[in-house]
């Protein structure tokens, strides 16, 4: 958060699971790709991204794996009871001492293990200020009311959360989405960075508190459970800050920004062709995430293999421009977009995509650019990530123009070959 130095834009908090991340009927990812170049190229520089997902950091980090998932600025992770910041996710330690108020886990352990209709779930879920179980429908109100009971005698201060039709997590009474979401504002706050709107999304229980915090807005994905449901047509219904999408998970949220006038809707990837659509924004993030985006299309075969692109393509290179590869083999970049034509259709039908994170540019000197990226390429399960820097010079009425791109393979690259690295 630190690298904004004014309150932002916008403010987008997101569940993951069947809310950011479609896992049902999105095989190629395309509804969380469509969030992610609408994100990056109009919102990054300005804006913040919190996830807030009920899984631990763990089985989080197993989804950045899984999925192509942005770097969020904050991520909220096991149900609110813990709060980390940037791509290293460093923990918010006052925030564990808020956890640890009136809280045991040995005695929540204990207690809990004297109801048979509580089922431990996996390792990887239980944390230091979470315990998570399965139990039926049916026996929830009783089992939580019972909880509740014996743990207040024992002094504790507990919240109990049933979400997803089965699961049940016991959590220190200051912890949850809401919660968390409440002590971010705060924190913003004081540091003079409340942001101009907030955007809550979610689609089951331990969502709820998300849409009770005062000033947001709020979108129920088109796909939200049951258990939200009903909680929306109790309590929200005449609430004109929440709506129910009638698109399915990422695209809920664009439909949401939309609705609500936030800012920018249209992905890039709802663009058919980029050489029709000259857009306003003066951002040169913008013409990366295009680039990269065009560069997928062109090898999965997608868009015409026609003289008009490249064409396009080499009048905004400097003629010196050059590109150095991962492996320190430097080549101009004009001749790289020549060579483009021989690679067209070569991915077809290979589960190939291609996605940017973090663009962040920089104006250095008047009418100098340095854009600052994470380029992810996707063949199959083969994932490949390098550090991008681009230097961009720009003129009025000229657009911009790429005078030199260095990339170095991230950490984060499974394979680090570039044998067949175009750009």
């Amino acid at each position: 958060m630190e690298r904004l130095t004014s309150p932002p834009r916008l403010m987008i908090v997101s569940d993951l699971d069947d809310t950011m991340v479609e896992h049902r009927n999105d095989n190629d990812n395309h509804s969380l790709l469509r969030f992610n170049s609408l994100w990056e190229e109009a919102y990054r520089h300005d804006s913040l991204l919190v996830f807030s997902t009920g899984r631990a950091k763990t089985m989080y980090k197993k989804l950045r794996k899984e999925r192509p998932l942005l770097t969020p600025d904050v991520i909220v992770t096991s149900v609110g009871t813990e709060i980390s910041y940037g791509k290293s996710m460093v923990p918010d330690e006052n925030w564990v001492e808020i956890m640890n108020n009136k809280w045991n886990r040995g005695i929540v352990e204990e207690e809990t293990s004297k109801f048979p209709e509580l089922t431990l779930q996996a390792e990887t879920e239980q944390m230091p200020h979470k315990l998570s179980f399965h139990v039926d429908k049916s026996k929830v109100k009783e089992v939580t009311k019972e909880l509740y009971q014996r743990l207040e005698k024992r002094g504790l201060e507990i919240k109990i959360i049933f979400s997803g039709g089965i699961a049940l997590d016991v959590l220190p009474k200051g912890g949850g989405k809401g919660q968390a979401l409440a002590y971010l504002l705060k924190k913003l706050n004081t540091e003079g960075k409340l942001p101009l709107n907030t955007l809550v999304c979610g689609d089951s229980g331990n969502d709820t508190e998300l849409f009770t915090i005062p000033n947001v807005y709020g979108v129920m994905v088109s796909n939200a459970r049951e258990e939200l449901l009903e909680w929306y047509a109790e309590n929200g219904k005449d609430n004109s800050n929440i709506i129910h999408a009638s698109e399915r998970c990422a695209g809920g949220i664009i439909e949401a920004i939309g609705h609500f006038k936030l800012g920018p809707k249209l992905s890039l990837r709802d663009v058919s062709d980029f050489l029709q659509c000259k857009s306003d924004n003066v951002n040169p993030g913008h013409a990366v995430v295009e680039f990269f985006l065009f560069y997928e299309r062109w090898r999965r075969g997608e868009i015409e293999n026609c003289e008009a692109y490249t064409k396009s393509l080499k009048a905004s290179c400097d003629p010196a421009g050059v590109i150095v590869h991962p492996s320190g083999a430097e080549k101009s970049l004009r001749d790289t977009i020549d060579e483009l034509g021989k690679y067209h259709g070569d991915k077809k039908d290979k589960k190939f995509r291609v996605w940017t994170d973090q663009v962040l540019a920089t104006e250095t000197t008047h009418g100098t650019w340095i854009v600052k990226l994470n380029k992810w390429e996707q063949t199959g399960n083969e994932r490949k990530c390098c550090t991008t820097t681009v230097k961009f010079t720009s003129k009025e009425n000229e657009g911009f123009v790429w005078e030199n791109v260095q990339q170095t393979w991230s950490e984060e690259s499974e394979v680090k070959d570039d044998s067949n690295w175009i750009i």
